[in-house]
């Protein structure tokens, strides 16, 4: 018999509607049945997955070896079940519920021989709305490192492996994980790999949400995610040595896994369940999460680990819950320095050092965007002379020094329109700053209250507020919004030209201050009505 090219596993457990499109993806495979062998492993399945397994093996026997068995609690035994059966030349796992792309198959295969790699990851995309990382797939890359590219982001087994590779270390996943038994595998292969390469300019695998998420990913509780991120960093740890390497792979697991225990679905937790979390969170940062990784974690998750670390349970919910109802706490600007004001800050109690509140070098643009917007705006005339007075609102207190507001004339960039703000360059400018300025910190302590009166020019432009304030050593330009607020009417100034002033608020809710001579406007006016009128008449006359 010949040895077929690429063995593929299937491990299936309820997966029914959703195998068929899988397994029919696999017999459409343009590397042909000839050089194909499916070995599927029903594990106790009560829904028509086997009936559906049988049928594919009584339609292709000489491609299909289909193994009934009772359920295990998860795809880590079906799967070392079918590897002791494969005899491809590689090995290649799907989830039961997921989809080839027609050429998949073909494509890795022939990237694994040409290039000589043991691992070859093919490009990966959700459907359904499931998530998954992008970033390694950019484009083709020959040959790539665990440690300075994005595979830690990618650590699933859904990948082609050399099987001399899996027999010689014989890899196998641990069965007493019921989530994630797949990353020892994935990165004790990546470790032990001459060479990783990946496809990036096709779409080799469809990863499906079912409609009920009952991925067994979406399934298992706080405590069951927590003991097996642990069995996957001791294993890590075991094949790594401290260091670089283990931070660049453990980076992901400290951002991803233990980061996803600290959600908003935390202080809905039982007292007990909580302090567990909490506990073994503690140990793995005791172990594994070095000052790098620390000073490399956003302030965000930085402030959460720091909590659970010192078992701070109830400021961690209050950290948590606080954010979710009311948005990002202020930032305490001091010393050229910049810290978030969570709970647990400076608390005796708590104990937690200042590092972890601190914001040091990641961008802070949209949580600063959020926390600021215009309290009250009007027109403010002394003669010939119109002013905007204004109050507004952001999120920063302290030493607010550097806080500005100004009218500016340069349109933020489409960059800014998610965020909505930017930090700006090193070498960007302000622009010029004329008017009064008052900074008071808000009664309620939680950000500074800017009340500004900026003197207006007769001049044809359109100019959106804008604060500036440096936060951690970089200067952030942030939009006012205005959202609802009423704005003042607008008005007719200025001698011997007359120009209009109107204050509104844009699509994106940003407040915009447009000046222009009364006779544009005017001749505007009268331009768009004699266009509407043109478009009734045509439609009267049709």
């Amino acid at each position: 018999m010949t040895t077929p090219d690429v063995t593929v596993v299937v491990a299936v457990y309820n997966t029914m509607p959703y195998l068929t499109e899988c397994l029919q993806s696999l017999v459409g495979q343009s590397i042909g049945l000839d050089r194909l062998q499916v070995i599927a492993v029903d594990d106790g399945s009560t829904d028509d997955s086997g009936p559906e397994l049988d049928r594919f093996a009584e339609k292709y026997p000489g491609t299909f070896t289909v193994l009934h068995q009772e359920n295990s609690g998860g795809p880590a035994a079906p799967s070392n079940r079918a590897l002791e059966l494969a005899t491809g030349r590689y090995v290649y796992f799907i989830g039961s519920d997921d989809y080839l792309g027609d050429e998949a198959l073909e494509r890795m295969v022939a990237c694994a021989d040409e290039r000589g790699s043991d691992v070859v990851v093919g490009k990966m995309v959700g459907t359904n709305g499931r998530y998954v990382h992008q970033k390694l797939y950019t484009d083709d890359n020959p040959d790539i490192s665990l440690y300075d590219s994005a595979l830690p982001y990618t650590l699933a087994n859904t990948k082609l492996f050399r099987r001399a590779l899996v027999e010689k270390h014989k890899l196998r996943f641990p069965e007493d994980m019921p989530v994630g038994s797949d990353q020892p595998f994935t990165i004790e292969a990546c470790f032990r790999a001459g060479k990783i390469s990946v496809i990036g300019d096709y779409t080799c695998y469809y990863a499906v949400k079912r409609g009920d998420a009952s991925n067994i990913t979406y399934r298992a509780d706080h405590l069951a995610r927590l003991r097996c991120v642990a069995k996957i960093m001791a294993h890590t740890a075991d094949l790594i040595e401290a260091g670089p390497k283990r931070d660049a792979v453990f980076k992901r697991h400290f951002e991803w896994e233990l980061s996803k225990l600290l959600q908003k679905d935390f202080p809905a937790l039982d007292a007990d369940t909580k302090r567990q979390v909490c506990s073994g969170i503690a140990v793995l940062l005791d172990a594994y999460y070095t000052d790098e990784l620390r000073d490399i974690t956003g302030v965000v998750r930085r402030v959460r680990f720091g909590l659970a670390w010192r078992g701070a349970v109830d400021a961690l919910s209050e950290a948590l819950t606080s954010e979710a109802e009311r948005g990002a706490p202020p930032f305490l600007l001091e010393g050229g320095r910049a810290f978030a004001v969570y709970p647990g800050f400076r608390d005796d109690a708590v104990g937690l050092p200042d590092r972890f509140y601190e914001v040091l070098g990641e961008g802070v643009s949209g949580r600063l965007a959020k926390s600021t917007r215009l309290e009250s705006a009007e027109w403010e005339q002394q003669g010939a002379d119109l002013s905007l007075s204004l109050a507004l609102r952001t999120g920063v207190v302290g030493d607010t020094s550097s806080a500005v507001v100004a009218l500016a004339q340069k349109a933020m960039p489409a960059s800014a329109d998610k965020p909505g703000a930017r930090r700006l360059p090193g070498n960007a400018t302000r622009p010029e700053v004329v008017g009064d300025l008052v900074r008071e910190t808000t009664a309620d302590g939680t950000g500074t209250r800017l009340t500004a009166r900026i003197p207006l020019r007769p001049v044809d432009a359109k100019r959106g507020l804008r604060v500036y304030v440096d936060v951690a050593g970089s200067t952030y330009e942030i939009p006012v919004r205005a959202d609802e607020l009423p704005m003042p009417l607008a008005r007719r100034w200025g001698r011997p030209v007359p120009y209009r002033v109107a204050a509104n608020v844009n699509p994106k809710g940003r407040l915009v201050i447009t000046t222009a001579p009364l006779w544009e406007t005017k001749t505007g006016v009268f331009r768009r009505l004699r266009r509407k009128l043109s478009r009734l008449k045509r439609k009267v006359i049709r």
